[in-house]
């Protein structure tokens, strides 16, 4: 409890500018780590071994119309490759494989997007932090040289406070944040690598 008495008394000193500058960028970074944890994990991570398994049964069944409408009604990367792959059976490899380059082009910076936002704001928490540790090395400097004796010590430990907890508050925004960019970072590379993957071996099945 003493940890979060130590933040929460941060936010009572002179140095709390710092402290909801951290606070907010702990939101943004948040609001985009949520973001990116749905569309990942939920909508392009869940049920994909299902919707294969539901366009092998269209496709050795031979019915390439009931496969594609099927793939058409999922509206996820993958679907999106296989449908573009499906409608463009028969017109060649090349063919096919410039419809999955599309596929590639359109849907790539959808699952990427934001990603690169989450270290910025944790770096940005931790440099907040930093900047709130010299304002309050500051206010103990000039508590030294300039306050009266009977105020010094007041004044010291007012400083050495503000200093302290900004930089714990900002590592405490900063760690999560890095943490669960690592986590997205990976859950997207595997929807890009699944996405080619699974894209390759259907136009080989295909076209063969």
């Amino acid at each position: 409890m003493q940890l979060y008495k130590f933040v929460l008394d941060g936010f009572l000193t002179s140095g709390s500018w710092c402290m909801w500058i951290i606070l907010f960028l702990f939101f943004g970074g948040m609001g985009l780590v949520i973001e990116r944890l749905w569309y990942l994990f939920v909508k392009c991570g869940s049920g994909s071994g299902t919707f294969m398994n539901g366009v092998s049964k269209y496709l050795k069944a031979g019915e390439y119309e009931k496969a594609i409408k099927y793939s058409s009604s999922q509206n996820t990367p993958l679907a999106k490759g296989v449908t573009a792959i499906l409608q463009n059976r028969g017109r060649g490899a090349k063919a096919v494989q410039k419809a999955v380059d599309e596929i590639f082009l359109t849907e790539s910076p959808k699952i990427t997007r934001f990603i690169s936002f989450i270290p910025t704001l944790a770096n940005l928490a931790t440099l907040m932090g930093l900047m709130g540790t010299i304002y309050g090395l500051m206010l103990a400097f000039d508590a030294i040289a300039n306050v009266p004796a009977a105020q010094r010590a007041q004044a010291l430990a007012t400083g050495i406070s503000v200093a302290m907890s900004s930089t714990l508050w900002g590592l405490i925004v900063a760690v999560p944040m890095l943490l669960l960019h690592g986590v997205v970072g990976a859950k997207s590379d595997g929807v890009m690598q699944e996405l080619d993957e699974k894209s390759t071996k259907l136009i080989n099945l295909v076209e063969a």
